[in-house]
């Protein structure tokens, strides 16, 4: 594939997925058809099924793009630093500033409603990033990926709590509120070396 040819599948497939994220502003995803998209996207069904088998797949491809960047944010709260405590809301803060610039596509991936298991993807790709470069400062009773799960998934619990409260609070605000909780946990963790 050439340079050109890479470029016009990326812009291509940009535009589709824009197409459909703003079709779903106003429609179900049953209720939408590929012909729909594709007009919105202005290509036709063949551009579509050239690149994805169907709706699903395309919006699959959207949640790995965003749980991607999410990954990205989730790093810049312990980016160049040997340890943190767990009362540092400063941590959370990128989290929460992605997700609240993104509320219509986390409320999607977080509710679970139209990609089953999209709030799995959300939690493992964070348990991933901290079973692999993070680690408690102190010794702990539980085991550790015990300890990583639970608040993970209690984390989606909060996320899922911002949501239904339409997003009223601040990421400031949010990324505290997750600190306070989380230090009742544990005190310290140490960023491992690349």
């Amino acid at each position: 594939m050439t340079k050109n040819e890479d470029r016009r599948t990326k812009r291509t497939q940009k535009k589709l997925k824009h197409a459909l994220l703003e079709l779903l502003k106003e429609k179900e995803l049953n209720d939408l058809s590929i012909t729909e998209v594709a007009q919105y996207a202005q290509c036709n069904r063949v551009t579509f099924y050239s690149h994805y088998r169907d709706l699903h797949a395309l919006l699959a491809a959207i949640f790995d793009d965003y749980l991607n960047d999410l990954i990205t944010y989730f790093r810049k709260g312990y980016q160049n630093l040997e340890r943190f405590s767990s009362d540092d809301e400063h941590r959370h803060r990128p989290l929460f500033e992605f997700i609240y610039q993104n509320q219509f596509v986390f409320s999607l991936i977080l509710k679970g409603e139209v990609v089953p298991g999209s709030q799995n993807q959300f939690c493992e790709s964070l348990v991933q990033v901290s079973s692999t470069e993070l680690r408690l400062g102190e010794a702990t009773e539980i085991e550790i990926p015990a300890l990583n799960y639970f608040l993970t998934y209690g984390s989606l619990g909060f996320f899922m709590y911002w949501i239904q409260q339409d997003f009223k609070d601040s990421p400031e605000v949010m990324a505290k509120k997750l600190s306070y909780l989380q230090s009742k946990m544990f005190k310290e963790a140490i960023v491992l070396e690349e």
